[in-house]
């Protein structure tokens, strides 16, 4: 799912927080097509044949998940999040005996025995010093085991520093600089490599940026709704909600315009890392 920050309404998606920034399942499956590719992208990658436990951390609602017991029918697959909105849309998806979706937050969460896939798709960014977390999560692998993440690396784009500006302007920062986009939420795909290798994997890192065509009013302020937008409304009114909306809403036209043709261009980068532990 496409940072958890200290504020308790910046929830991760697997990651505990207040109902005023719960997920909404309808709207994040919105661009259901466009967030999947990212996680196809990597799994694709992942070298297993036939695992026995595979572990998808901030599951979500569930659709990719399961289709994680497609690509290893023999598998065991659990998802876990911490979003009651969320597994109850996932529950659609649950297979008795093959896919199951349980309550739990991916910073504390320990599996019942090692893993032999584990899987976190666009999560991570919330979490701050998620790399102590990911060497952890390495620690939890069977020998042979494989630990895949994807992080979205758009940060610094126009998306998240449009959001921070206003979050931090003078009209704004009493209520809102707290929860302002951070520019340092992930690491470089160098990184990621520096972490799977201190912990013993070994890795394959790659970046991807993906060019969304996306349709409709505001379409680029649809995406981020459901994402990063969603914890900067959860601090505000009604009535502030709006006059930001409507801030934030114009000078998303202007950075993403639409094209003649009414699509509008978003890209979007994402980092990928892979990481083995030998046999």
């Amino acid at each position: 799912m496409d940072g958890t920050e200290q504020s308790t309404t910046r929830q991760a998606p697997g990651t505990s927080s207040g109902p005023s920034a719960a997920w909404d399942p309808v709207r994040y499956l919105r661009f259901a097509g466009e967030r999947a590719r990212p996680f196809a992208e990597l799994v694709t990658r992942i070298a297993a044949e036939a695992p026995a436990t595979v572990v998808d951390l901030g599951c979500g609602e569930g659709a990719l998940t399961a289709s994680l017991a497609q690509r290893w029918p023999g598998a065991r697959v659990i998802g876990v999040d911490s979003s009651a909105a969320m597994l109850a849309a996932a529950a659609a998806h649950a297979v008795p005996g093959r896919i199951e979706f349980v309550a739990g937050d991916v910073r504390d969460w320990q599996p019942p025995g090692p893993v032999d896939v584990l899987v976190s798709n666009a999560v991570l960014h919330w979490v701050p010093g998620h790399e102590e977390l990911m060497a952890r999560w390495a620690g939890r692998l069977a020998p042979g085991g494989e630990l895949a993440v994807q992080v979205p690396d758009n940060f610094r784009s126009p998306t998240h520093t449009l959001l921070a500006d206003l979050c931090r302007s003078p009209r704004w920062s009493p209520q809102l600089a707290g929860v302002a986009p951070a520019a340092d939420a992930v690491l470089e795909p160098a990184g990621y490599y520096d972490v799977l290798t201190a912990a013993g994997l070994a890795a394959d890192v790659w970046e991807t940026t993906y060019v969304h065509v996306l349709t409709g009013p505001d379409p680029v302020l649809a995406w981020v709704r459901s994402t990063t937008f969603r914890p900067v409304l959860a601090q505000l009114r009604a009535d502030d909600g709006a006059e930001f909306t409507a801030a934030y809403a114009a000078a998303l036209r202007e950075a993403y315009p639409q094209r003649p043709d009414g699509t509008t261009l978003l890209p979007f980068r994402r980092i990928f890392a892979v990481g083995s532990r030998p046999s």
